[in-house]
């Protein structure tokens, strides 16, 4: 695609003549959709926790290479008509013909095309790489153009509230209309008077925070999209807020009065039914902080806070103290996150029309308040080529295209307010970014965590934004610059010159680095010379964006910026049914590292049996970084994630949606690191989540479940919980053990009908402090059993604590405890539960372990003294994996199995399916719903 106009001197009249579009994935005389083969598909999608159909489409056409997957999201997310009514869509070309032909239409009415036939190239081009998966546009895009709805193109929004009672009540209506047509907002709430000063009238202002709830209430009463999914939000506070230590604190406390609810036994789960009663859990709260605060927090010194009228400070505060608060509450509830003001507003293209003061929900999308941003994003893996060079320069002419409707679908779109479609407009904000930077990574033998993988990040990146731009300028030449454009051009033409400094900064580790570099560097120089002559179209390019369900409509195995979420994958099939394979990636990646074919099939098998690399036949062990993924045997360590961000964050006009993943045991200082860290690297935004810090643990919804249908036949009301009292006559078991040489009884009475009802721990002298506790222990074990807790759950909890007493053990089965209730509760799994369950926790009998070893030596063949039906339940069988697979309804689900525990996320309210995470926020791979705004 070449640009046909010719300029003169600055000032003088352009001959705007369009562009003149090449040819470069399709073929003349042949249609896209005439090189591809087309099958007939049923759409069936059910609800496995209760079977109900959420969906069904008979029929359906796609190309054979689309995934089962893909073909569900489509159909049930961007198909539109009413289902069953011959006006429903029924085809992919007829999805994609709505969407391009809307778009070509209105490049040719404003003049961006030389000529017809141009305008047909660009058409057909755009129809092979979204037919092919090279890349896609964000949901509303699929949702809305072409149809007889508002043409809303538009995913992300800010939104801008002043300190009076009508612009917060304006707020809270805009935010609605933004979530009722299934997008997300974000606002900055400083303006607003803290409650630490005085009204006009004389009485005391209520503070942000109040008005926080009343915008909580509408988010959780308004379902995104009218179904989908809960309303999507940020709400972000400056640092020097009289009222920032409330702020931050917020949802903190509300995370305690979760725990106390949920004690008391309230359903607090994430879609339980109590917990609507919790304030403020419909927003992603966010601290805006400065270069001055940061730099006291390094020194130790005070810290100013505020007047929001009269901009004197009122109050000065301990600035590392603070930081600690900040760290303290996302360390116990994952907010707030934090952004960096000074570095935000230092890359900033139009500052002379305003500061950045907020942010999407997702925190990628940063620029002017009441504004928006349509995003796209490039399947980095589609330009990867068979000898693991990437291709840059198929990579700059898709950017091309991307870029250029992208900017198109400003012209012909609609917005919620007028205020916003009023910045859009003169300030033509786009999102280009991509998915599968993981899979890329691992498929070129590059660790997500190394100088070789965030060199050739960068890289992509750098690439992807210069070409972003230098098309921009070429636009800006042919259709006219963006209308804020002369206000601010000293400012962007810095930006312009931020960014390619940052590029000859790039430490290039590999020959794909430097070719991809150079590329970039070319792109940044054309774009700086055009942009000088003719402005930029856009004032902002690229974002990086989470990718949730267009990630899995172009069948990526990783979103955004992320790393691979595991090794094994849960994959629909064709006709129904589902299988565990090992990601495609693998194999690729273990071809780039110089295995052979026997090797990694040897590799790829124990990879499907294990989930992890650790141990694998023949592979070195220096070569287990290139599979750490974000979760698993290996995980990523949260700064790896940090660096990873900073690589490519100089190369993105606006931010980075993603969470920075925390094991359980991080500490506090831990996440004041990462805090710090990423202000020093010079990221935009960044926000953590720390393991199992929420209470509401959305698997244990359904094994609770699971273990009522098992101890409790008759049926209760799920959001009440009915305690089931023991009979007076009850069968029971006493046994006597021995741990670390201390001497005790553990008492385990059962229901009638089985399942365990009650234990009682003789431990200490009678009257001594040890004994006292053990009793309290165990009645309120006994209590939570008779309600409905499954055994299961304490197992987990429970097993593998340390403290004294510890060690050897009298019991056969459990040689070695690290303490009593270690040995207590695994002793208690063996005796009650199942061995799928024990499986699971990883806790087996002295015999099972006897037989998992028979197993491995004799491989299919078992001696005599083995049960063979105890072999095929082996966790090291093939028939285990088949029976693990089938109790998995996501990869998500697939991990928790292969790991031995629940990983916090939540279930998708559409199917029931865990949800993994995409960005800063998670999505479902069984139907496409998303968390978040992507």
């Amino acid at each position: 695609m070449t640009e046909t106009v010719t300029t003169g001197s600055k000032g003088a009249k352009r001959d705007k003549r369009g562009l003149t579009v090449e040819r470069v994935f399709t073929t003349e005389g042949v249609h896209p959709y005439d090189e591809v083969k087309w099958e007939q598909r049923d759409v069936v999608m059910t609800n496995w926790r209760d079977g109900s159909v959420n969906f069904e489409q008979r029929g359906v056409e796609f190309p054979e290479f689309w995934s089962v997957n893909a073909t569900n999201i489509v159909t049930s997310k961007y198909f539109r008509g009413a289902v069953g009514s011959p006006q429903r869509e029924n085809s992919l070309k007829q999805l994609i013909d709505r969407v391009v032909k809307t778009y070509v239409r209105a490049g040719t009415e404003h003049g961006y095309f030389a000529t017809g036939a141009d305008a047909e190239v660009f058409e057909h081009e755009l129809t092979w790489m979204l037919l092919h998966q090279v890349f896609s546009f964000n949901s509303p895009v699929w949702f809305n153009v072409g149809t007889t709805s508002k043409q809303q193109v538009s995913a992300c929004f800010i939104l801008a509230v002043d300190d009076n009672m009508d612009s917060i009540l304006n707020w809270y209506k805009e935010e609605g209309l933004i979530f009722k047509g299934g997008s997300g907002a974000g606002l900055n709430l400083s303006r607003i008077r803290s409650s630490k000063e005085l009204l006009s009238s004389g009485g005391t202002a209520s503070g942000p925070v109040s008005f926080m709830r009343g915008a909580d209430a509408s988010a959780g009463t308004i379902k995104s999209g009218g179904a989908t999914r809960r309303a999507a939000k940020m709400v972000v506070l400056d640092v020097d807020h009289p009222d920032i230590e409330e702020f931050i604190a917020t949802k903190a406390r509300e995370e305690e009065k979760i725990k106390v609810l949920r004690d008391a036994g309230f359903d607090m789960d994430l879609s339980g039914a109590d917990i609507h009663s919790v304030q403020y859990q419909n927003a992603n709260n966010s601290v805006r902080v400065n270069d001055e605060f940061m730099r006291a927090v390094e020194s130790g010194g005070e810290f100013g806070l505020r007047a929001r009228l009269t901009g004197e400070v009122i109050e000065s505060v301990d600035a590392k103290k603070l930081f600690r608060s900040m760290a303290q509450a996302a360390w116990e509830c994952a907010d707030p996150g934090i952004q960096y003001d000074s570095t935000i507003n230092d890359w900033h293209t139009c500052p002379e029309s305003g500061r950045i003061t907020a942010s999407n929900p997702c925190s990628e999308y940063m620029h002017l308040d009441n504004s928006s941003c349509n995003l796209a994003s490039l399947n980095l893996l589609k330009f990867l080529k068979d000898d693991g060079s990437f291709d840059a320069q198929l990579f700059v002419k898709a950017v091309e295209f991307v870029i250029t409707a992208m900017d198109i679908s400003i012209c012909f779109a609609d917005f919620p307010t007028e205020a916003i479609g009023d910045t859009t407009r003169k300030f033509r904000q786009l999102g280009i970014g991509y998915a599968n930077l993981g899979a890329l990574l691992m498929a070129t033998g590059h660790a997500y965590d190394s100088d070789g993988g965030r060199a050739l990040a960068a890289a992509i990146t750098s690439l992807m934004t210069g070409t972003s731009y230098r098309r921009s300028a070429e636009l800006a030449g042919i259709v006219g610059a963006y209308e804020g454009y002369t206000r601010n051009a000293e400012a962007h033409q810095r930006v312009m010159r931020k960014h390619a400094a940052a590029n000859d900064a790039i430490r290039t580790m590999h020959s794909n680095d430097v070719a991809i570099r150079d590329v970039a560097t070319r792109e940044w120089q054309r774009g700086i010379e055009i942009g000088a002559r003719n402005g930029w179209r856009n004032a902002q390019a690229s974002v990086l964006a989470p990718t949730g369900t267009i990630g899995f409509m172009m069948d990526c195995d990783t979103t955004g910026i992320e790393p691979d979420f595991s090794l094994v994958k849960f994959k629909k099939l064709v006709g129904g049914g589902s299988m565990q394979i090992v990601n495609q990636t693998v194999p690729r990646a273990l071809k780039a590292l110089g295995y052979q074919d026997e090797q990694i099939e040897a590799i790829v098998e124990y990879i499907s049996q294990h989930g992890h690399v650790v141990d694998a036949p023949g592979l070195r062990p220096e070569h287990y970084e290139v599979f750490d993924c974000a979760v698993g045997e290996r995980s990523i360590a949260p700064i790896g994630h940090v660096r990873m961000m900073a690589a490519v964050q100089p190369f993105i006009s606006g931010a980075i949606s993603k969470t920075v993943n925390m094991p359980e045991s991080a500490t506090v200082e831990d996440v004041e690191h990462i805090y710090f860290e990423g202000w020093k690297l010079g990221l935009k935004a960044l926000a953590i989540y720390r393991d199992n810090c929420k209470v509401g643990q959305p698997l244990s919804t359904a094994k609770k479940s699971e273990a009522k249908a098992v101890a409790e036949p008759e049926k209760v009301v799920e959001y009440k919980p009915v305690r089931k009292r023991l009979p007076k006559k009850r069968p029971s078991q006493t046994l006597s053990f021995t741990v670390g040489g201390a001497e005790g009884y553990l008492h385990a009475g059962s229901y009638p009908d089985d399942g365990l009802g009650e234990i009682f721990v003789k431990l200490g002298k009678q009257g001594s402090t040890l004994a006292g506790v053990m009793d309290a222990f165990s009645m309120s074990i006994s209590v939570g059993l008779q309600y409905g807790i499954p055994l299961e759950f304490y197992v987990s909890k429970f097993s593998n604590l340390r403290f004294e007493p510890a060690g050897m053990t009298d019991d056969p089965d459990i040689r070695i405890a690290t303490s009593v209730l270690d040995y207590l509760f695994r002793r208690l799994a063996l005796d009650y539960l199942p061995y799928e369950k024990r499986a699971q926790l990883g806790i087996f009998t002295a015999e099972e372990r006897t037989a998992q070893v028979e197993a491995s030596d004799y491989g299919a063949a078992a001696p005599d003294s083995v049960d063979l039906e105890e072999l095929r339940s082996t966790v090291e069988s093939k028939q285990q994996e088949v029976v693990e697979t089938q109790a998995a309804h996501s990869t998500a689900e697939l991990m928790d199995l292969h790991l031995g525990k629940a990983n916090d996320a939540p279930l998708c309210m559409t199917c029931g399916t865990k949800m993994r995470p995409a960005g800063s926020c998670y999505a479902c791979e069984g139907c496409g719903a998303t968390s978040g705004c992507s």
